[in-house]
């Protein structure tokens, strides 16, 4: 058996830092001390898929070391696959726990126009949520596209983004850059 060489890495350009990965942790830490006030113990977390996973992970860990611990699901929603710009919002994969009369906190790496968070809200409440929560790690600045506002707005903020590229901590450009442990801007 003939075994290649692995190819050589490469060091890519990485994106500049907006905000480091402690104040990252800081910011989710701080937003947990503050919801472990409002979730209650029936509390069904449900990650947006794919790029929340890293804040929600974070948030869960944080709301269990506050004291209260949290069911988790997600639901993989997706306007834009590796492209930029919004598209049709696609449901690649449903709620898998029953929400009916719970609460339900909503996690989300970001919130730029609102669209997959409205969509997640209805879905929940659709599902028989007795009360949704929204939490985001970061909200940029209201596009105002076409002299419209933002679809909703989040319940809680970790982050308040300026309006940037923002990619890493569950961001992307592309697939790529999701896995640094800070934000970052492309811009």
């Amino acid at each position: 058996m003939t075994i290649t060489p692995p190819l050589p890495i490469t060091d890519p350009v990485l994106p500049a830092v907006l905000i480091d990965e402690a104040e990252v942790q800081h910011r989710v830490q701080a937003l947990a001390d503050l919801l472990v006030h409002y979730v209650r113990p029936d509390c069904v977390g449900v990650c947006l898929l794919t790029g929340g996973i890293w804040f929600a992970a974070d948030l869960t860990r944080a709301l269990n070391r506050a004291g209260r611990d949290i069911a988790f699901d997600a639901l993989w929603l997706s306007s834009y696959g590796d492209a930029h710009e919004g598209g049709a919002m696609l449901i690649r994969a449903p709620l898998q726990r029953s929400v009916e009369g719970r609460q339900v906190l909503i996690m989300d790496d970001v919130l730029d126009s609102g669209a997959s968070l409205k969509i997640a809200v209805d879905i929940v409440r659709e599902a028989g949520a007795a009360e949704v929560l929204t939490a985001v790690f970061a909200r940029k600045p209201d596009p105002l596209k076409d002299g419209n506002r933002r679809e909703m707005d989040a319940d809680f903020t970790a982050w308040e983004a300026p309006a940037r590229y923002l990619v890493g901590y569950g961001l992307d450009d592309g697939g790529k850059y999701r896995g640094l442990p800070y934000v970052g801007a492309m811009d």
